[in-house]
């Protein structure tokens, strides 16, 4: 039986925008036309592309009446002009954004409208999913937002909110954008979206939030024109990032919402700043000190009540250090600490006190509140080496003690299991229990507890495994780790070729991440060998 279209007052726009993007674009489209009959239509607007984007979608529009295409007669140089064109074009009383490299899954328009409608909803916003090609492997995006479907009558009531800064997971009424004025920034101004999304909670409406997947975000690391999301290798990125950071929170204070201004800058710290430094290391020294100049002048933008709540969270921690160095400083320290969870390295000084400070060069930056802070919620650090060897791989551990913190809590065992990165498969899990304390611990890093599993790399299969951690104390709490890679003297991870019985030979490379936690490539077989010296040779020639 056919499905009777719903009341005009009941329909959605979707506008999609794409530049340069012949490739991907014409399956944008079409997944928002396959989303039924509640799509009345689709602007696709073309930003003067040059690759043959605009005929493509002239044919498809050919044989499909909902869908109109719009050239751009100059190109605008960033998302927020085509977006601002489309959005002007709409006649729907809702209208959704989608960019050109990612697609709507079947039924994200539905679940979004049922709850627009349900929940008498000016905006309702729904679960993201991260898609990695080419493994195919999805990470949902600000998933606690989207545990159950919950209504938010006030944007400052769920200050969380200004952590999905994506404008393409939501569904808004048109109305609603047009009586306030709310478009995205014109022309080349990267991270529109922010501003976009400030503009909107600033606007206080009544948000629904649903569970359902409704975008899937296309992130293609591997690509010739990264993303500007991506695109991180040019301090110019990171200063535009902080400049849209900065003029969403300056939007949400001039509207009176103090808290959702509050919030913005926290979730600078714990997420901007976080991956930024996560990456820090690696740069040259020229990006380095732009970086680091740039990032302490950002800062000092921040008033004391931005610095007092979690004085040692990650991100407020990193922060601190910062704003109390002139130069870059403990770059590989603090890597660590922007990991997820975080782990704090030694050394672990203290001030003339006796009470924790960063270092001994910079005992004003106080750690203090770690001597109260709930151990599920510390930094601890758990050293990982891994030894492969035909009689058996032994996956070595040493957590650190930290400020007599952990000695008090009393580790009493460990969980170790391995992910795997491209589906999040689990193998390979063991608990051990933790011997007592060894002292002959380096000076500086206090006593360690040591513990061994073993692990069974041909057990585990192909793949990228990532090593997580789950401690236990004598009080019953749990604390969930990441390890940090120990390496050689000349800061390498050896590749190791094993003997199998069921594969013949399994190839084991252990490696460290950008965070620095200990992960493991495992290539089983002769063909699993031979896809490795592939991959390496085209490095090499590269």
């Amino acid at each position: 039986m056919p499905v009777s279209p719903p009341p005009p007052s009941q329909q959605v726009g979707v506008v999609v925008i794409g530049y340069q993007d012949a490739a991907h674009v014409t399956d944008a489209v079409r997944s928002a036309l396959a989303q039924g009959a509640a799509v009345r239509e689709v602007v696709a607007v073309d930003d003067c592309s040059a690759d043959g984007s605009a005929e493509l979608l002239g044919r498809l529009a050919a044989a499909e009446p909902r869908l109109r295409v719009l050239r751009r007669p100059v190109n605008s140089g960033g998302c927020g002009t085509p977006r601002n064109t489309g959005l002007a074009a709409v006649t729907a009383p809702y209208v959704m954004f989608l960019d050109s490299d990612d697609v709507l899954p079947p039924g994200a328009v539905d679940a979004l409208l049922a709850a627009a409608v349900e929940e008498r909803a000016e905006v309702v916003s729904g679960l993201c999913v991260r898609r990695e090609l080419p493994s195919g492997r999805e990470v949902p995006w600000q998933a606690p937002l989207y545990a159950t479907r919950t209504v938010v009558a006030h944007p400052a009531r769920r200050p969380r909110l200004v952590h999905d800064t994506l404008c393409v997971n939501k569904l808004y009424r048109t109305a609603f954008l047009r009586r306030h004025g709310i478009r995205f920034p014109d022309g080349r101004f990267p991270y529109e979206d922010f501003v976009f999304t400030a503009r909107v909670l600033a606007a206080a409406p009544r948000i629904a939030l649903v569970p359902d997947p409704v975008y899937v975000w296309h992130v293609r690391r591997s690509a010739e024109r990264l993303s500007i999301s991506l695109y991180r290798a040019d301090v110019s990125n990171w200063r535009a990032r902080t400049r849209a950071c900065r003029t969403a929170h300056d939007i949400l204070l001039a509207a009176g919402q103090k808290r959702l201004a509050r919030a913005a800058r926290a979730k600078f710290l714990d997420h901007e700043l976080r991956m930024y430094v996560r990456e820090l290391e690696v740069r040259d020294a020229r990006y380095q000190r732009a970086w680091w100049a740039h990032t302490r002048a950002y800062l000092a933008e921040y008033d004391a009540a931005d610095w007092t709540r979690s004085p040692t969270a990650p991100g407020r921690l990193i922060g601190r250090v910062i704003l109390a160095s002139p130069e870059p400083r403990d770059l590989p320290r603090l890597r660590e600490l922007a990991a997820r969870p975080a782990r704090l390295l030694p050394p672990y000084a203290t001030g003339a006190d006796g009470l924790p400070v960063w270092s001994r060069d910079l005992p004003q930056v106080t750690l203090e509140p770690l001597l109260t802070r709930p151990a599920r919620l510390l930094p601890l650090t758990v050293d990982a080496e891994l030894r492969p060897s035909a009689r058996g791989t032994r996956l070595s551990l040493r957590l650190h003690e930290l400020y007599g913190r952990v000695e008090r809590a009393g580790p009493v065992a460990v969980e170790a299991e391995w992910r795997r990165r491209e589906d999040g498969r689990r193998g390979g899990r063991r608990t051990a229990v933790f011997g007592p304390a060894a002292r002959s611990a380096p000076r500086a890093g206090g006593p360690v507890w040591p513990v061994r599993v073993t692990v069974d790399p041909a057990a585990l299969g192909a793949g990228t495994w990532e090593l997580r951690l789950r401690l236990r104390f004598r009080d019953g709490t749990a604390r969930e780790v990441t390890a940090h890679a120990r390496t050689d003297p000349r800061g390498h991870l050896c590749r190791h070729a094993l003997p199998s019985t069921r594969h013949g030979i399994v190839l084991v490379q252990p490696y460290a991440t950008h965070s620095g936690a200990l992960a493991l490539r495992v290539a089983p077989g002769a063909r699993g060998v031979a896809t490795v010296v592939r991959g390496r040779l085209r490095r090499l020639l590269h």
